[in-house]
């Protein structure tokens, strides 16, 4: 996959860059691929933003097929050049697994916040997966909402690599620090009873707080919902805000047999879910 991916990189970066930037690509790449020399890599991974810009690569619909074909679940649809191409450097930098994660490790201790959020972005297309894992999950302790976004949102490693228990709390995190849930991928098929409960707890918090909370947390509790999760629903149904009952259609819609006991069961709104989705309702 490397090979591919450095392919792919150097194609957009070519679009999107001057020729002095381009030349100046090459020749980074080139020295990542051929010298391991930490010194090196770390001063053309910081000179990227400053040798091709910060412009946004504006991939259309073929690219982003490309990438999900290379590698599945890939989303390069929001980064910008110069993530790109930190990413590519990183990865060019790889001769085993093991000297590859020390490398990655050693940067990230080291890097300001902009490339720590380009190369955790890169995080499904290194080798060394499960070895960069606690990297992965130190990124998501993070309080700046650009560095977790990184890590959790269209981003096919979290879903794929973590445990449940980190699961659930990067996603918890999401809905604590006020940070979407639809962009994570793999949201679904990860849920689980402990994550439901959690989050049911969380309301309960924010609401003795008189404190918002994210209408998409609902997507998560549904589907689990134990007794205090069917209570939490009812309370919030009662409350009459439009989003979350929206929200809670939504995902009865996607789990119906939870709706059978309901008291607003005959209350619930039609919901054409192939146009209305929970990117609409966040």
């Amino acid at each position: 996959m490397r090979q591919g991916f450095l392919e792919l990189a150097g194609r957009w970066i070519s679009r999107v860059a001057d020729d002095r930037g381009i030349a100046w690509f090459g020749g980074a790449l080139a020295q990542a691929l051929h010298g391991p020399d930490d010194r090196a890599l770390g001063m053309a991974i910081a000179q990227a933003p400053r040798r091709l810009g910060k412009v946004a690569l504006a991939l259309g619909a073929s690219d982003l097929a490309d990438a999900d074909a290379l590698r599945r679940g890939l989303d390069p649809s929001d980064w910008r050049v110069d993530q790109l191409a930190r990413i590519a450097l990183m990865l060019a930098s790889h001769r085993d697994d093991a000297s590859f994660a020390a490398t990655l490790e050693r940067f990230c201790a080291m890097a300001e916040i902009n490339e720590l959020i380009a190369i955790c972005r890169g995080l499904p297309v290194y080798p060394a997966a499960r070895l960069i894992e606690p990297r992965a999950r130190e990124a998501l302790r993070s309080g700046m909402k650009p560095m977790f976004e990184a890590v959790a949102h269209r981003n096919p490693y979290p879903s794929e690599m973590f445990a449940d228990d980190d699961w659930n709390q990067m996603v918890v995190k999401a809905i604590f620090i006020d940070v979407a849930l639809w962009p994570i991928q793999g949201l679904d098929a990860r849920n689980n009873p402990d994550l439901a409960r959690m989050l049911v707890a969380l309301l309960h918090e924010r609401r003795a707080a008189r404190r918002p909370i994210n209408a998409e947390v609902w997507r998560c509790i549904v589907p689990y919902a134990d007794h205090h999760g069917a209570a939490a629903m009812l309370h919030a149904w009662d409350e009459g805000d439009a989003n979350h009952r929206r929200a809670i259609a939504l995902a009865l819609q996607a789990a119906p047999h939870r709706a059978a006991d309901l008291p607003f069961r005959d209350q619930l709104p039609e919901i054409d879910a192939d146009n209305i989705g929970w990117r609409d309702l966040a």
